[in-house]
């Protein structure tokens, strides 16, 4: 997000619109999120002396303030259209975490209000523009994920099938039941303790050898690989969508400044036509 904001709305108020999108003022917020970040973990220690918790509660209070102030001056930067505020989802979502904390049934309990001091700290997304590039890319990446996971589920299945089969009766704690076989399947999608289940399995069964060199080149190798790539290819589109809406904006800028220059040269036109009237 660049220092200068483009084609902002007439209804708002400009300074405020370019202070609440600057990248100054975006690293602020980020640097006050990642600080009260630090304090939630300080105030996890146990046994803190007095003097530190009340500094890290006047802290907590402090970074809270300030949130509150971000979130005034964001809405107030919408000028006579205060409720534009709430057309978008990230607005709305800071609305809830900062003012949500103020309600009092939320104050009143402890584990809720936990809760949304925590959540403050996901407010980083929005304030980050690679976060929030992320996000789209999980985002758009979901349906074809949704697929793959729907497939590795089912080759999970048949794997902790054969594997119960084969060591589930001497190797209960890792192949006992079905269950059992696909947690221990789902883990080595990492190669996790591969070469530990393979020399029990190899104890067991003279199939044990096969058995894992054709799970691990299907589902290790080829399952992984595709999850990646579907997130790389995701992450392409997005990077294409937000190149396109860059190039969109820079050229709405281009033409707001000609119209702007065309009007000023009509005004001047008119100013001139009756000087040139009378000297006739």
């Amino acid at each position: 997000m660049s220092d200068a904001v483009t084609a902002v709305p007439d209804y708002r108020v400009k300074s405020l619109t370019r202070l609440v999108e600057s990248n100054g003022f975006n690293f602020a917020i980020a640097s006050v999120i990642v600080a009260n970040a630090v304090v939630l973990g300080a105030q996890t220690y146990p046994n803190l002396s007095p003097g530190v918790e009340s500094t890290l509660t006047l802290l907590d209070t402090t970074f809270y303030a300030v949130f509150v102030a971000e979130l005034i001056t964001r809405i107030a930067s919408y000028g006579r259209r205060p409720w534009m505020f709430f057309t978008n989802g990230w607005n709305i979502f800071d609305f809830i975490i900062i003012g949500g904390a103020l309600i009092p049934a939320v104050r009143e309990h402890a584990t809720v209000l936990r809760l949304f001091r925590l959540a403050r700290l996901a407010r980083i997304i929005r304030v980050l523009p690679g976060a929030r590039m992320l996000i789209r890319t999980v985002t758009r990446a979901l349906p074809a994920v949704g697929s793959m996971v729907l497939a590795t589920v089912v080759l999970l299945f048949m794997y902790a099938m054969i594997g119960w089969w084969l060591f589930g009766a001497a190797i209960p704690e890792d192949w006992g039941t079905v269950g059992t076989a696909m947690v221990t399947l789902f883990v080595m999608l990492t190669l996790e303790n591969l070469p530990d289940k393979l020399a029990q399995a190899q104890d067991v069964s003279v199939w044990a050898n096969l058995y894992f060199m054709t799970y691990v080149l299907v589902a290790a190798f080829v399952i992984v690989n595709l999850f990646i790539g579907i997130v790389v290819s995701a992450m392409d589109e997005v990077q294409a969508e937000e190149e396109a809406e860059r190039e969109r904006s820079d050229s709405d800028d281009l033409h707001a400044k000609l119209d702007r220059m065309q009007r000023t040269l009509d005004d001047l036109r008119l100013v001139n036509e009756p000087r040139r009237d009378d000297s006739v």
